[in-house]
């Protein structure tokens, strides 16, 4: 197989996302204030992490939100910190961009979901972000306020931003999107919860589809979501997940695309970047054409450059197909050191 393309939804600007405090990420000492080191064009940078974040639980658990403490630094920081947010953020905007990312998903809802705030982080994220690259946002929000807000900040000239996304559990946000002038991901969820089997998924979608055309939306604005499922809750969800998505290409054609949050799959597991990559190659094989993923670990390229036929791969299918039954022999290599 060899992919021209593939739609890449850079997932890294986001506020649930977790450094370990004493990692390589974090530098915590004891007589000073504590921050996060990363490297923007070539240098050493750091970002202080405020007393707000070193008061909480996660902190005591040894985990600091890295995107939170950006996003908190470049709005409600004194002017150090909003430079070092604003640098942080832009910083990982770059890198996405330059590993090959379609859009930004953009998330800073659990930082504050009050959008009367005037502080409120959603807006000045948007706009802090899009001034480092080029390409466009994708709008990450269950609150139809929130949403509105980040779509009022989206700049036009990058593109059309991204909604995810829209589902029969909330089809209010299908007249947001359109009314933003937005594509969108089409999530296969339920009205009231997520399908297990690939009909579940398809009577979902056939219902989920037509409100869709109704509103405007034409076959390349819509990204199917499928929905991924962690293999390490049942061994199947990565078969069932694949066979999904070759339905779903079967039944509507080439015209839409279907992305999917491919780095689900391997929550719990050893080696995750191993499993993501491998699972994103048999998704692509399957009839995907993205996803919504690390571009730094997950890109066209990358995926063009695995070998199928390579020990790792063969393991990381047999997990992901089923095949190695609870994973049982890959979890054992990875204990003993040999894959």
């Amino acid at each position: 197989m060899h992919l021209s393309a593939f739609i890449t939804v850079g997932e890294n600007i986001h506020c649930t996302r977790i450094y370990k405090v004493g990692g390589k990420s974090v530098k915590a000492p004891a007589d000073g204030e504590p921050a996060i080191v990363y490297n923007a064009d070539g240098e050493p940078r750091e970002l202080p992490i405020p007393p707000v974040f070193r008061e909480t639980a996660d902190w005591e658990a040894g985990r600091v939100k890295h995107c939170a403490v950006a996003v908190w630094q470049g709005t409600r920081g004194d002017a150090g910190g909003r430079q070092a947010g604003t640098d942080y953020l832009q910083s990982l905007a770059r890198k996405q961009q330059a590993a090959g990312a379609s859009y930004l998903d953009l998330n800073v809802e659990d930082l504050s979901t009050d959008v009367r705030d005037p502080s409120a982080p959603r807006k000045g994220t948007a706009t802090v972000v899009q001034q480092a690259v080029s390409i466009p946002l994708s709008i990450d929000s269950s609150n139809l306020e929130i949403l509105a807000a980040g779509l009022e900040a989206c700049d036009a000239s990058h593109g059309r931003p991204l909604v995810n996304s829209v589902s029969l559990e909330r089809p209010q946000s299908i007249e947001t999107a359109a009314a933003h002038g937005a594509v969108v991901i089409a999530s296969c969820a339920g009205e009231s919860g997520l399908p297990c089997t690939t009909e579940e998924r398809l009577v979902n979608l056939g219902t989920l589809m037509p409100r869709l055309r109704e509103a405007g939306f034409d076959d390349p604005d819509i990204h199917v979501d499928p929905l991924v499922l962690p293999i390490s809750t049942d061994s199947n969800n990565g078969r069932t997940f694949l066979d999904a998505v070759s339905a779903i290409r079967k039944t509507y054609g080439d015209g839409l695309h279907i992305v999917a949050g491919l780095s689900n799959v391997s929550f719990g597991m050893p080696k995750r970047k191993l499993v993501n990559q491998v699972f994103s190659y048999l998704a692509a094989e399957a009839g995907a054409d993205g996803g919504i993923v690390d571009p730094l670990q997950i890109n066209v390229d990358i995926l063009n450059g695995l070998d199928p036929e390579s020990e790792p791969f063969r393991m990381a299918r047999a997990l992901l197909t089923g095949e190695d039954e609870f994973g049982m022999n890959f979890i054992t290599a990875c204990r003993e050191g040999t894959l």
